[in-house]
């Protein structure tokens, strides 16, 4: 059931430029003749030990601009000074340039030395030199200083090949693919056999979302440099990104037996295991990724896959980890607030204090660059819709969008796709069919997007993530759009002061609810939050499987991440209570299932009535529900599409109605198709109607046969009506900003 697993969790996956993190260094120009020799230089120059005053003089002067280089000399030389027994300072030092210009420290002349002549150090810094310190700004991670020695060697020297390649890699990692693709390139005609550019290039391709061609100069650098570790683990990125995992997981093994202590490379590996399914060999990498590395945040993010294991607590402390590492790294937060929502300890209030902290930590710095809007204000013209999504492919989202962008009113909305698909599919080409404009921001950076939406004229921007993977929420941060919304990802709030509207329904969030734990204004649609499209052929519903088996069978074949312990417990009371019955869950494979069949052999349930299916195409996922009598919605997450699937099957799903907006999925869904008897509003309701209903054997049979026919006729499959509903919330949104505006 691959494309009902909702991807809550961003894998951290990290692609390692030559400068960033990995000891692989470019190849370096031979040093030249100088007169200067750097640090060394002054460090065994006799006059040191005999106490006279030292003005180092450059013939360099662009080079020592603001405080690039000449801190650390003087640093180097107060610390000289100490070192040789000279604690008292007086005076200033002074490095000068041969344009007349000096540069002042306070405290660096030796006390008792200003009567002797100065000794005058003159040099001249050469391109390598110049190359080595733009380096060492590179890996510090001191970009800005990096980005102009590396200028001002070209200024120079324009097909230096060092500087035009780490220029290149350095316009990459600031996300200017296009500009920094081009210098690689140069340097690559310039010095075809350099293996180094060959695969950052690679780097920037797979960022544009051009693997294939990514694939192929990773490899180039590999023919080229046979023991590249670099290359291989960032050949195993691109080859992970178009599902080659066996491959990827290959390229990822040489990487880390070249060098086996670079916790970049183990992380990595873990990812492409996580997809393989091999969940406890994901852990393990993981964790030797910390090992190596204990305050690696990507890492730490990524040990987040516990929560796929049941061990929710624990990576709800590894991604607080992670933060507490990088405190700008908003996917990191993004994830525990993910996590959160998973977690029956967090009501709707903690939940949100979190969502704020995550504003103000990542969106508020943004705000500065929002800019005022001129659109027309007409609240009865044609509107600009823009829709933002990581998802318009097979998944749940893609899949739920699909009826609404069929249906829109192209006389009342334009429509615009904002995809930042990495991997589109046959559903990404249908939903393409349905945009009046489809743009690819794969590899396009917020600024560029933003840029684009204000060019477009979007009225009203929709996201369709919050802060689910890959989301592209700090778009929304710079506010492109005067009206924006946020939707469908999951029922919650983004937290953002940016976003404008959150939609909902009367079940998701009811007339007494407390909407004060949202940032966003909420807009109830009238029936139904979600628009239901079948995502492929499916049997008629048979016959309750209990009819033929002589025992009911439970299944719930949710994200095994949405299972809690309280969950676990209660679907253990209905099977104690059912004495022959079975329980299907559906999970990855690992040790953690022994786990939960050590929960369930506490509670007197023998492991043999238990049975874990792991993740399965739509044909076998279809008829895995063939052999479910009742399926049992998880809580605090509940479902969503999967619980439509489970009703358009015929399968009755018991809901426990939950504190938040997530945890009432169930109950929007059933009131809809007429059903709201199968919602519970205690565990010990919860467990009476699934006991009660797996007790009544011609109602189950009822409902296999009904269940359909109650779908088409519901709110859940009028995708007409749907988009009616949605249309008439964003022109009321519209008009809303428009009488704003004229009343401002």
């Amino acid at each position: 059931m691959g494309q009902h697993e909702r991807g809550k969790r961003i894998d951290g996956a990290e692609d390692v430029p030559i400068l960033h993190r990995l000891d692989v260094q470019p190849v370096l120009p031979a040093k030249e003749n100088d007169d200067f020799n750097g640090i060394e230089g002054i460090q065994s120059h006799p006059a040191v030990a005999e106490q006279v005053p030292v003005i180092v003089e450059v013939f360099r002067p662009e080079f020592f601009q603001g405080e690039i280089f000449h801190e650390e000399l003087f640093e180097l030389l107060l610390d000289l000074f100490q070192r040789s027994g000279f604690h008292r300072f007086q005076g200033g030092a002074v490095l000068s340039t041969d344009d007349g210009r000096e540069f002042r420290k306070a405290s660096a002349i030796p006390q008792g030395a200003s009567g002797r002549r100065p000794l005058r150090i003159v040099g001249q810094m050469t391109l390598h030199q110049q190359l080595e310190a733009g380096m060492s700004h590179h890996r510090a991670g001191r970009l800005a200083e990096a980005d102009r020695i590396y200028r001002q060697i070209l200024a120079q020297q324009p097909n230096h090949v060092d500087a035009l390649h780490l220029l290149g890699t350095l316009a990459v990692q600031v996300g200017e693919l296009d500009a920094g693709m081009e210098l690689i390139r140069r340097a690559i005609r310039l010095k075809p056999d350099y293996a180094e550019p060959h695969s950052n290039l690679g780097i920037a391709l797979k960022a544009k979302g051009q693997v294939d061609e990514a694939i192929a100069s990773h490899r180039e650098a590999i023919r080229l440099k046979p023991d590249f570790a670099a290359a291989y683990n960032n050949l195993g990125m691109a080859l992970a990104d178009v599902g080659q995992l066996d491959e990827a997981i290959a390229a990822y093994g040489q990487a880390i037996r070249l060098k086996p202590n670079v916790a970049e490379m183990h992380s990595n590996l873990g990812n492409a295991l996580k997809d393989k399914g091999q969940l406890d060999e994901a852990i393990a990498s993981y964790r030797q990724a910390i090992r190596l590395e204990p305050g690696y945040a990507q890492a730490q993010n990524n040990l987040g896959a516990l929560a796929d294991a049941g061990q929710l607590d624990e990576a709800i402390a590894s991604q607080r980890r992670a933060i507490q590492f990088k405190p700008d790294f908003a996917e990191a937060h993004s994830n525990l607030v993910s996590s959160l929502h998973h977690d029956p300890a967090y009501d709707a209030r903690m939940i949100f204090e979190e969502l704020r902290r995550w504003n103000q930590r990542h969106a508020e710095p943004l705000k500065k660059f929002i800019q005022p809007h001129t659109n027309h204000r007409d609240p009865d013209r044609r509107l600009r819709i823009g829709y933002v999504s990581p998802d318009f492919r097979v998944h749940v989202v893609g899949q739920n969008l699909l009826p609404l962008l069929r249906e829109h009113d192209h006389r009342q909305m334009e429509i615009f796709c904002y995809s930042n698909v990495l991997r589109p599919d046959r559903l990404t080409d249908e939903l393409r069919g349905f945009a009046d404009v489809w743009r690819n921001i794969v590899g396009l950076s917020d600024s560029q997007v933003v840029s684009q939406i204000r060019q477009d004229g979007i009225d009203v921007l929709v996201d369709l993530a919050l802060h689910t993977g890959n989301s592209r929420l700090l778009i929304f941060a710079r506010k492109p759009a005067p009206v924006q919304v946020t939707w469908l990802g999951y029922c919650s709030s983004t937290g953002m002061d940016a976003m404008d509207y959150r939609l909902s329904d009367p079940y998701l969030d009811s007339l007494d609810s407390d909407l004060s734990v949202y940032s966003e204004r909420t807009v109830r649609l009238p029936e139904t939050y979600w628009c239901y499209s079948v995502p492929g052929p499916t049997p008629d519903p048979s016959p309750p499987p209990a009819t033929a088996a002589g025992y009911v069978t439970f299944g719930c074949l949710n994200s095994f991440a949405k299972v809690s312990p309280a969950a676990l417990d209660l679907w253990a009371e209905i099977l104690r209570a059912m004495p022959q019955s079975r329980l299907i869950v559906h999970s990855r494979p690992g040790t953690h299932l022994n786990i939960v069949r050590e929960r369930f052999a506490g509670k007197g349930i023998s492991p043999d009535r238990l049975e874990f299916p792991t993740r399965r195409p739509w044909h076998e996922y279809v008829q895995t529900y063939g052999r479910i009598d009742i399926a049992l919605d998880p809580f605090p997450w509940g479902g969503g599409i999967t619980t439509c699937d489970a009703l358009w099957l015929g399968v009755p799903v018991v809901s426990l109605m939950g504190r938040t907006a997530v945890g009432r999925g169930g109950a929007s869904i059933l009131s809809n198709v007429g059903v709201a008897e199968l919602i519970a509003r205690t565990p010990q309701q919860y467990v009476q109607i699934a006991t009660d209903l797996a007790n009544d054997l011609p109602r189950l049979a009822e409902l296999r046969r009904t269940l359909r026919g109650r779908m088409q006729t519901s709110p859940l499959m009028d995708a007409p009506r749907f988009a009616r509903n949605v249309e008439a919330a964003y022109r009321q949104m519209w008009r809303n900003w428009c009488a704003a505006e004229e009343g401002g």
